[in-house]
C-alpha cells in the first residue's frame, strides 16, 4: 500500500508511520523544515517538505496515495496568536481532504479528538454521540478540532471516502513535545507537582491509537467517528499508577478548582509580556473542571481496536522521558 501522512513526526503519526512501515507499507509523509526526522528517515519513510497550510505542497505529496491518514495538529492550550492553531487544524485540514478528493484517493483516515464531544456533566462516560457545539468548546484547540471535523464531515457527505477516529489521551513512547498530558507526566517526575485537582481522563496506549487509525481505514464506515480510548481514570490514579513505576509517591493534596483558575488567571498577562507559554494554561484548568471520560465500545465492537493494559504504556512514557532527559531519574518528594 502508498500511504501518505501529515504530522508524521508527531506524537501519534510517528506510531501510525511506524506501524504502516512493518505492515509492509510505502510510507510518504509530509514534514515542515523544522521538524524533527530522524526517526521517520530511520524507518525509511519518504519525505516530502511543506505544509498543511500550502494545498500546493500537500497535493504534491499525495498524489498516487491510495490511503491517507491525516494526523496533523497544531495542539497547544495556549497560543500568543491563536490564528495559527485555526490556520493548522481548520484550513491545513480542508487542504488536505480538498487534495483527497481531487486525486480520487480510496480511503482518508481524519485523526480528530475526543475535545470535539461534550462531557457529561456528572461525569458519567459518553460516546460518539454526544456531539458538541462551540459553545461548549473550551479556547482554539478545542474550537479549532470542531471545525475541523465539520469540514470531513461535509466532505463525507460530498463523496470522500473519509472515517474520523478520536483519540482519547495517548500514552507511551516518543511524546516529545510533550503532550499537556505528558507535561503533567514529566512535571510529577521532576517533582513539580506538590498537589492535584479532581478531574479524570481516558487513557489509551498509543501503540492502540495507531492500530485504530490503520483498522478505521480498513474496516470503518465512511463519515462515522470513533473515539480511539480505553480506561478512564482521575488525575489521582494516573498519578499513582506513575508513581508506582517510578518509585515516588503521589501528591496528597486536592486542590479546588478556583486556585489554579486563580493562579492560571495571574499568570496569563506575564506569560504575555515575557513572550512565552504560561505553566498553567488557562484553557486546560477551565477544562479539567470536568471529567472527561469516553466510551470506546464502538471502536472496539466495529473495527476491533485493542483494548491494552495502560500501565506497561505509562511504563514506556516514564523511560522514554527519562533517557530523553526531560524527567529526573532520581526519587522525588511530592
Amino acid at each position: 500500500m502508498e500511504a501518505f501522512i501529515t504530522g508524521g513526526s508527531g506524537f501519534v503519526g510517528s506510531h501510525v508511520a511506524r506501524l504502516l512501515v512493518e505492515r509492509g507499507a510505502h510510507v510518504r509523509c509530509l514534514v515542515r523544515p523544522t521538524s524533527p526526522v530522524s526517526e521517520l528517515r530511520a524507518l525509511g519513510v519518504q519525505l516530502f517538505q511543506g505544509d498543511v497550510r500550502d494545498g500546493r505542497s500537500v497535493r504534491r505529496a499525495m498524489a498516487g496515495a491510495e490511503a491517507v491518514f491525516h494526523c496533523a495538529a497544531d495542539y497547544r492550550l495556549y497560543a500568543r496568536h491563536p490564528d495559527e492553531i485555526y490556520r493548522t487544524n481548520v484550513e491545513g485540514t480542508n487542504n488536505v481532504l480538498q487534495a483527497a478528493f481531487e486525486l480520487g484517493v480510496p480511503r482518508v483516515v481524519h485523526t480528530s479528538s475526543v475535545a470535539t464531544l461534550a462531557p457529561a456533566g456528572d461525569g458519567a462516560p459518553v460516546d460518539e454521540s454526544a456531539r458538541g457545539s462551540l459553545r461548549d468548546m473550551v479556547g482554539p484547540y478545542k474550537r479549532s478540532k470542531l471545525l475541523a471535523e465539520r469540514l470531513v464531515e461535509g466532505w463525507a457527505a460530498r463523496g470522500l471516502p473519509v472515517v474520523i477516529v478520536s483519540p482519547a489521551t495517548p500514552v507511551g513512547e516518543g511524546d516529545a513535545k510533550p503532550t499537556p498530558t505528558g507535561q503533567v507526566i514529566v512535571d510529577f517526575l521532576n517533582g513539580r507537582m506538590p498537589a492535584y485537582v479532581d478531574t479524570g481522563l481516558n487513557l489509551i496506549d498509543v501503540r492502540d491509537v495507531a492500530e485504530g487509525h490503520l483498522l478505521a481505514a480498513e474496516r470503518g464506515r465512511v463519515g462515522a467517528t470513533y473515539i480511539l480510548g480505553n480506561v478512564n481514570l482521575t488525575l489521582l490514579q494516573v498519578l499513582e499508577i506513575v508513581g508506582d513505576l517510578a518509585g515516588r509517591r503521589a501528591p496528597r493534596l486536592r486542590l479546588p478548582h478556583w486556585v489554579p483558575l486563580t493562579l492560571a488567571h495571574l499568570e496569563a498577562p506575564l506569560a504575555r509580556l515575557r513572550g512565552r507559554s504560561p505553566r498553567i494554561p488557562l484553557d486546560g484548568v477551565r477544562m479539567s473542571k470536568r471529567k472527561m471520560f469516553f466510551d470506546p465500545a464502538k471502536a472496539v465492537r466495529e473495527l476491533g481496536v485493542p483494548q491494552s493494559r495502560v500501565e506497561p504504556a505509562l511504563d514506556r512514557a516514564v523511560s522514554w522521558f527519562v533517557t530523553r532527559h526531560l524527567a529526573s531519574p532520581q526519587r522525588a518528594s511530592c
